[in-house]
């Protein structure tokens, strides 16, 4: 009993006095803090007590595309754990290839009455998919938002890196270094923030050439097909819309030979985990996770409180990390 007051008390962040006080339906806890800890007691594997039994634990589903990109882990540790600090009981919903999509998630979500889903990297940011699950959330009035960028007419709150300012923050710390062709590697066409960090290069670079940008998959297959493209089109400075991209951009280099950043100098994107023990360390734009997260389950509280909330996309400012793999150009 007392290493599960101990547990529960540091997953909360409250006393021991304060856990056992709900644990026995003592009054003297605010309603936050009595649902925070029932969450915890459930997130941890104990059953709650006999006369608390009844109550449901406040479900959100948090649903990924992924956990090989080390973003997507990043982004479910912080709104997994602020969730629990409300009461809520996070249900992560990660797709496979050929298993589980995120449409049959959101079916199983909804017979289990969630109180809201949060979506990190989903169908919602390509254009071109279907995007019929969404409008069942909203006809069913299930509070939602979305994490970076949405296309516009889903009518969802949304919290978001700002896409042009990190290719802004990337190409002029490229062309600070000397380098005259710059290229991407970017999403699909219809991914919207590969569509706006293409709009913002194209705003700030005197001139863009096609050639110059490459599109991928996001993994680092795809980042060392599409940045060889570049490579044999004489970039010298790569710019990419994920960290696995720019890593199979530094491979794709060293493949031909060519030595990162002597020679070819890349640029990431997310700065997610280990990104600064690769060799070499990756210079990336990092994306400000923890507040993005929190940000992310603010607004689902408040619709869940019945608070109305804009459906509107805030922005945040993400900041270039400058590391090991960039570097002067060479001399032509």
């Amino acid at each position: 009993m007392t290493r599960r007051l101990a547990e529960v008390a540091k997953k909360v962040g409250v006393s021991e006095a304060t856990v056992s006080r709900v644990l026995n339906d003592k009054p003297g806890v605010s309603e936050a803090t009595r649902q925070a800890v029932l969450s915890a007691l459930d997130v941890l594997g104990y059953e709650r007590p006999t006369q608390l039994r009844g109550e449901r634990a406040r479900l959100v589903g948090l649903v990924l595309p992924e956990l090989q990109n080390p973003i997507f882990p990043a982004f479910a540790e912080v709104i997994g754990g602020a969730l629990a600090q409300l009461g809520l009981t996070p249900v992560l919903c990660t797709q496979t290839k050929g298993g589980v999509s995120e449409a049959d998630y959101v079916t199983l979500l909804l017979q289990q009455q969630v109180s809201g889903v949060v979506f990190a990297g989903g169908l919602y940011a390509q254009a071109d998919a279907p995007h019929d699950h969404y409008r069942q959330l909203a006809d069913r009035n299930i509070p939602v938002v979305l994490v970076n960028a949405a296309i516009e007419h889903l009518g969802f709150p949304a919290v978001s890196c700002d896409d042009a300012v990190a290719v802004e923050q990337a190409w002029r710390h490229l062309a600070s270094l000397g380098h005259e062709r710059i290229g991407l590697v970017l999403g699909p066409g219809d991914h919207v923030p590969s569509a706006r960090k293409l709009a913002a290069a194209r705003e700030i670079a005197a001139e863009l050439p096609d050639e110059h940008v490459a599109r991928a998959i996001f993994s680092i297959e795809g980042g060392h097909a599409a940045a060889s493209r570049l490579i044999d089109r004489g970039v010298t400075g790569i710019i990419c819309a994920s960290d696995p991209l720019a890593l199979g951009a530094v491979r794709a280099a060293r493949r031909k030979g060519l030595d990162v950043p002597s020679q070819i100098s890349v640029v990431g994107y997310d700065d997610s985990a280990f990104m600064n023990c690769t060799e070499p360390p990756l210079t990336t734009v990092r994306q400000p996770i923890e507040a993005m997260g929190r940000a992310a389950v603010e607004l689902l509280n408040a619709q869940i409180a019945g608070t109305p909330v804009p459906a509107e996309e805030l922005l945040f400012e993400p900041e270039l990390v400058v590391r090991g793999s960039t570097a002067q150009a060479p001399r032509s």
